[in-house]
């Protein structure tokens, strides 16, 4: 059997519910061989879970791309970046390797904090990542820094956030509402320069959610590494990550991941 393979460039989530933990564990579940190239260490101090981001050397990560780009891929994701050089180093990357099915998942904060980690990543992100996105992936938060305008509260928000980040370059846009839109569902929106597409699905009253985004990337960027049309790729990826969070668990007193195994083991997936 030869299987499809996937990079994921991001953080390592030390309590392995998000970061290339998540990805690695999404990339298994949905049948494509996951590599991954770690560009920072997210630690949890055990009395409060304030998170400490430790970034990785520029040269480390340029190493471990190449080790992996050597081998070749179908298709990549992105995290955790942690610096301008090391998105500068990305689009590089995937200028030099001609990489075309491309996930960019923006991550601007851990999840529990509420400022962006460094703000000049957000500008390097709009200049040299989303011109090289065929899917961008925020959730509402990073969607309306993206799109500079206000925080987003409703679908008609997401369309025009959606449709400002469009301009910037990306292929599709697919802004993560989840829950925390003013909506009766759980709903995403993807744009494709054209239409609007809503994604939705039932709302779970659960906090249990850590590492949604980054799963649901992942799932999108598995999708499109084995071959599946965009808009596929999408709901695949949504029913993923929807049975992902319906079947979260408590981790500790502070966090609770979603279920990586959910959808092949027990939801839509089972019998695919």
């Amino acid at each position: 059997m030869t299987l499809k393979k996937v990079l994921t460039i991001a953080g390592s989530d030390s309590s392995g519910g998000a970061g290339l933990q998540a990805d690695l564990k999404t990339f298994q579940e949905l049948g494509v061989y996951g590599m991954n190239a770690v560009t920072s260490i997210v630690t949890m101090d055990p009395n409060d879970w304030h998170h400490v981001v430790f970034p990785q050397p520029v040269e480390h990560v340029e190493k471990q791309l190449d080790t992996i780009l050597s081998v070749g891929i179908d298709s990549m994701k992105t995290g955790m970046l942690g610096s301008v050089d090391i998105i500068e180093l990305a689009a590089r990357k995937i200028d030099e390797y001609k990489l075309d099915k491309v996930v960019i998942d923006p991550v601007m904060v851990c999840k529990g904090e509420d400022e962006v980690l460094m703000p000049e990543n957000t500008d390097a992100m709009r200049e040299l990542l989303l011109p090289r996105a065929t899917v961008v992936t925020p959730n509402l938060f990073e969607a309306w820094q993206l799109a500079q305008t206000g925080p987003i509260k409703t679908v008609d928000d997401m369309k025009e956030a959606a449709a400002k980040i469009h301009d910037l370059g990306a292929k599709y846009v697919m802004i993560k509402g989840g829950s925390k839109l003013e909506h009766e569902k759980a709903v995403d929106l993807m744009y494709d320069g054209k239409e609007f597409h809503l994604f939705e699905s039932e709302k779970f009253n659960t906090t249990y959610t850590h590492g949604a985004g980054c799963t649901f990337a992942a799932a999108i960027a598995a999708g499109l590494g084995k071959g599946l049309p965009a808009e596929e790729a999408f709901s695949v990826a949504k029913d993923f990550v929807s049975e992902a969070i319906k079947h979260g668990f408590k981790l500790n007193q502070f966090v609770g991941p979603v279920m990586h195994g959910a959808y092949t083991r027990i939801g839509a997936g089972r019998k695919a």
